[in-house]
């Protein structure tokens, strides 16, 4: 196995490795009961979330590998070791091409790398992941390692002449395109602070430009969401391109469930873990998503079909991919440069048909077919670029690189429906699938941020949903009334926990996890089950090749140890987006939030007027639901609320409290306040930090 060393830095000091936890201890706390109870968030990108960070100050400078680090987790076991240890013989990695395209047309990188607000909070912190060169720890399966070493590869870099990228400023890539009068910006990442920076690095090193156009790819936030970032003040007159249906998905995406996704997302991404090796390395992507100020550009250009046009005097040829890795996607060639940007429909390494941190389930065959037009299309293509990882030169090295991506989701989407027509279950098809050796032999394929496991599962819900068709799952008991009877079945908690080591002793550790968390589901306070399930986890954890896989057993182990989260998300980062999400966004998920047993029989109508847009929407609660339309104000109702649009948004994300806007002068109220802070208070008000891994 090659060790990986490419940029020089100083040695990591292990008190660095956690991120610089405490300095995110001062970010502003959430409005815990966020009073109208709206909106839970609005993008995966909030998965960084603003709980509380572990408190690592007593981590020790060095853990030996034998030893149990400050916070609890433990080394890696002997069957760890020696299952990462194999890893090595199964793939190639005496391949080093990667590393070669990782490192090419490299031209500077930033010496510390960390970009903090003007009150000092970190925003992103390159430097975090220092750690991570020569051989893969036994903690660390070394396919990971691999991939965390590769994205630790940052700085700008020259894809070909007048194409430049800045890599490692965030979870995403930036790209420079060279226009006539300015940079063409595609895909200025996640937050404010990172643009800002790495556009100024860019003008620094090349020369200084102004943004002349932007391109948003794709509707995720880590492409769009440092936008405003980009300039000083409103940008005048630029062309801003984006596909059709992109502002409707970027201000939508996770509106119903976006609480929930949240709180899963901080397994997904591993914020509460130290950046370690027995914490988070990568997030398969890139190392993680930034936290900081979002914002968006409405564009001007809308793309809805494959199309050419020219963009500051550069042609483009954009390649509609949306319903593939995002529902508002495109692609695009620069024939002049004879470049191919392949956005996030393929990256280095196997995505997710369905990510965990919860979303509708993609389109293996739409992805699938979106990346053979792609290949068929009549291009002469010397360099492949994209939103994440590093580019590939070579006609036929692009090919094939699109062909195996293309047949990844390809292969698993027909097996897995091959299997569910023979009666499999999901879990039966995960576990029997095997992808052919020209696939799982490439390292582009490899499951870093996807798996072939879980995306399996993932075509078997898009076809046949939940239930496998065993009545035994139909109306199955709940899991804490399930796992008592367990553990009165199994004798009690000491013959599980004997049991339980007796299988962790011979490395079984997914069948000791699944005893163990019946005992932990049935009895929560019981530290000793609790402390044994962390420590399987971690086991589970340091062999995954999954980036977020990883974080997931991680963050379950760590929330064993020390808790839940006390509070969850801060909406006040997102207050820009807001403002340009539709308000019938607002109105459906304030229906979603009634709580229902608490509202029988009630009847209730209420204008919400918003004074600024001219709009009225009508809401009346029947039947213990709540329905709106856009109507004029109704004669017939309980309360009018007239408010503008901004007030509404800030009592949404905590920055004005109900009750103190309610009885205030920057609203006009007709009718009874009482019932509208009646009507207010019957709408649940989710923190986003429910348990998880305890019941």
């Amino acid at each position: 196995m090659p060790t990986f060393q490419f940029i020089q830095r100083e040695p990591c000091q292990q008190s660095k490795l956690n991120h610089d936890h405490h300095n995110h201890q001062n970010r502003n706390k959430i409005y815990n009961n966020i009073k109208l109870g709206l909106f839970g968030t609005l993008t995966t990108i909030l998965l960084t979330g603003c709980q509380p960070d572990p408190d690592l100050s007593k981590v020790a400078t060095e853990v030996k590998a034998t030893e149990v680090d400050a916070l609890g987790f433990t080394p890696a076991s002997s069957h760890t070791a020696s299952a990462n240890q194999a890893v090595l013989s199964e793939l190639p990695f005496d391949d080093v091409q990667d590393f070669e395209d990782a490192k090419r047309g490299f031209i500077a990188s930033m010496p510390e790398l960390k970009v903090v607000d003007d009150t000092g909070k970190v925003i992103w912190d390159r430097t975090a992941y220092d750690f991570i060169e020569g051989e893969a720890p036994a903690s660390v399966n070394p396919s990971l390692w691999r991939q965390a070493s590769l994205n630790n590869i940052d700085g700008l870099f020259e894809v070909t002449q007048g194409v430049y990228q800045l890599r490692g400023f965030d979870l995403a890539n930036m790209t420079a395109i060279v226009g006539d009068s300015g940079w063409i910006i595609v895909d200025p990442l996640t937050t404010a602070e990172t643009a800002k920076t790495a556009l100024k690095f860019l003008n620094q090193t090349l020369g200084e430009r102004p943004v002349s156009a932007i391109v948003f790819t794709h509707s995720h936030m880590d492409h769009f969401g440092g936008a405003l970032g980009l300039f000083e003040q409103a940008p005048d007159a630029i062309d801003i391109i984006a596909p059709a249906g992109f502002m409707h998905e970027a201000t939508s995406e996770n509106v119903m469930a976006g609480t929930a996704m949240s709180r899963r997302a901080m397994y997904m991404y591993g914020k509460q873990l130290p950046r370690s090796v027995r914490g988070h390395i990568d997030s398969g992507l890139g190392k993680e998503p930034a936290f900081g100020e979002f914002g968006i550009l409405s564009p001007n250009v809308v793309v809805e079909h494959d199309s050419a046009m020219e963009i500051d005097g550069v042609p483009f040829e954009f390649q509609i991919v949306s319903g593939s890795e995002a529902p508002a996607e495109f692609t695009f060639y620069l024939p002049e440069q004879q470049a191919y940007c392949g956005a996030e429909l393929v990256s280095k390494n196997m995505h997710n048909l369905y990510t965990l941190r919860g979303a509708k389930v993609r389109d293996a065959l739409v992805w699938s077919r979106a990346i053979d037009d792609a290949l068929n299309a009549q291009r002469d293509t010397k360099v492949y670029f994209g939103s994440h990882h590093w580019p590939i030169w070579g006609q036929a090295e692009v090919n094939e690189f699109l062909q195996k991506q293309r047949d990844t989701y390809k292969y698993i989407h027909d097996q897995s429906v091959r299997m569910l027509n023979a009666g499999l279950t999901p879990a039966e098809i995960a576990e029997q699938i095997q992808m052919p050796p020209s696939l799982s032999n490439t390292f582009a394929s490899r499951g870093y941020y996807g798996t072939v496991k879980h995306n399996a599962k993932a075509v078997y819900q898009a076809y046949l949903g939940w239930y496998d068709a065993n009545p035994v799952n139909l109306d199955p008991l709940p899991a804490t009334a399930s796992a008592v009877k367990y553990v009165e079945l199994m004798g009690g908690a000491d013959k599980i926990i004997t049991a339980a080591n007796k299988a962790v002793a011979a490395g079984e550790y997914r069948w000791a996890a699944e005893l163990v968390n019946h005992l932990v589901v049935a009895e929560p306070n019981l530290n000793k089950a609790k402390t044994l399930l962390a420590s399987i986890y971690d086991q589970l954890g340091y062999q995954a090749e999954s980036a977020p896989w990883r974080d997931v057993y991680l963050t379950a182990a760590y929330e064993l140890r020390h808790g839940s989260p006390e509070v969850g998300i801060d909406l006040a980062s997102m207050k820009q987006i807001l403002l340009q999400s539709p308000v019938e966004n607002f109105m459906q998920s304030m229906a979603s939030r009634v709580i229902g047993p608490e509202v029988f029989g009630e009847e209730f109508i209420l204008n919400i007027n918003f004074t600024d847009l001219d709009k009225n929407y009508v809401l009346e609660l029947k039947n213990s639901v709540l329905h709106h339309k856009l109507a004029p104000k109704s004669a017939m109702v309980n309360a009018t609320l007239n408010i503008s649009h901004e007030l509404f948004v800030d009592l949404i994300i905590g920055k004005a409290g109900v009750k103190e806007v309610l009885f205030s002068d920057e609203l006009e109220i007709e009718g009874s306040k009482l019932d509208l802070v009646s009507f207010f208070s019957s709408l649940d008000k989710p923190k986003g930090v429910f348990n998880i891994v305890t019941p």
